[in-house]
């Protein structure tokens, strides 16, 4: 007797205990819509603030802006939920209260939608491989380099490709010679950029015109993150994005056409509002008007950053394209925003590869890997 093979089941991981915990909501409320559930069984796993794991409900609505001020979060209350490892496999396994633990079934892939610490930085990439779990997106080394913006520099100038004049306040330096890291940043010039070293969605990130608001800048930025990067600005540069996702079958990585980011001047800077709430005037041409050699270029540089950081799935390029027409990379984010409105999704639909289809490869991808060192 012939039996219909089970559809592969994709947990869709969410929320974490980061600052972009919202933003990683509103990701999974679009790649919740997305999945065809003709092809796939979907579980909706949320972590809250605290760093609880919940299975969620799936409302695509619940994980939505819903106002200004009203970001989405996961639903703490809900039953606590667990991938275990045993046999050979991974089951998703629920915890309710008062009730006997119950499974799901087996889980062949996870697609975790977490962004910034605690989730896009290697660490659920290290739970998943420790449970043998497939998962989209690039593994422990990329992802933890990749949400480090002063190793990803390191990484990126061994490997030929320009990035920004920077330098780094650790914790110790800051508080043992404040002097010494005044002076460093001093000597990139003004105006800088004062960021969170391993942070995202422009939180906690200030423009600093001169030496007097330099302090406040990095206690900003601590708030956020201990370690600090404080960068020398890209005076008139044009922000350029590309999109890149790993080959299959051993083919190269491919990279999508440039798109380029205009703020009005309202935002010194792309600042959280302008990246997030609809009622800000930002602008995204994608493609980006840049001459054809320089769009090459940024395509081509963007593959060279994917491999360099070991990326697989993928990934997003981030650069400056300065008025003399060269390029500087500003950072690379391996998991980066992916609504519908978000600059990659958006990208790879110039590109021929609308949103469903993007978010299908991306799991194919993952389900053709293997676990483990590869």
């Amino acid at each position: 007797m012939e039996t219909t093979p089970r559809r592969p089941r994709v947990a869709v991981v969410f929320g974490g205990r980061s600052g972009e915990h919202a933003i990683s909501c509103l990701t999974a409320g679009s790649v919740l819509k997305a999945i065809d559930p003709e092809k796939y069984d979907v579980v909706p796993i949320g972590i809250s603030t605290e760093g609880r794991w919940v299975l969620e409900s799936g409302d695509t609505e619940r994980l939505a802006i819903s106002g200004r001020d009203e970001l989405p979060q996961v639903d703490a209350s809900r039953a606590s939920v667990a991938i275990a490892n045993g046999g050979g496999t991974s089951e998703i396994v629920v915890h309710e209260p008062s009730s006997v633990p119950r499974t799901l079934g087996e889980v062949d892939v996870v697609f975790p939608l977490l962004h910034g610490p605690w989730g896009e930085d290697g660490t659920i990439q290290g739970l998943l491989e420790m449970a043998g779990v497939r998962y989209v997106g690039a593994g422990v080394l990329s992802s933890a380099v990749g949400m480090d913006k002063h190793y990803t520099k390191v990484v990126l100038q061994a490997a030929g490709l320009p990035v920004l004049p920077y330098t780094v306040v650790t914790p110790r330096q800051w508080e043992s010679d404040p002097a010494a890291c005044r002076e460093a940043v001093n000597a990139l010039g003004y105006p800088v950029f004062v960021k969170p070293c391993r942070g995202g969605s422009s939180i906690g990130i200030s423009k600093v015109h001169d030496a007097s608001a330099l302090d406040e800048a990095v206690e900003e930025a601590r708030r956020h993150d201990p370690k600090v990067i404080v960068e020398a600005a890209a005076v008139g540069g044009r922000e350029i994005e590309c999109g890149v996702i790993e080959g299959s079958d051993d083919e190269p990585p491919e990279a999508s056409v440039a798109a380029e980011i205009r703020i009005d001047s309202s935002h010194e800077f792309y600042d959280f509002a302008a990246k997030y709430l609809p009622e800000e005037h930002t602008e995204l041409d994608v493609p980006a008007d840049l001459p054809e050699d320089v769009a090459a270029r940024v395509r081509e540089m963007s593959v060279e950053a994917f491999e360099a950081l070991s990326c697989e799935g993928l990934a997003r390029v981030d650069f400056f394209v300065m008025p003399d027409g060269s390029l500087t990379i500003n950072e690379i984010n391996t998991m980066p925003g992916f609504t519908p409105s978000s600059m990659f999704p958006r990208m790879w639909a110039a590109s021929g590869l609308d949103y469903p289809a993007l978010v299908d490869r991306l799991i194919r991808l993952a389900l053709a890997r293997s676990t483990g060192l590869r």
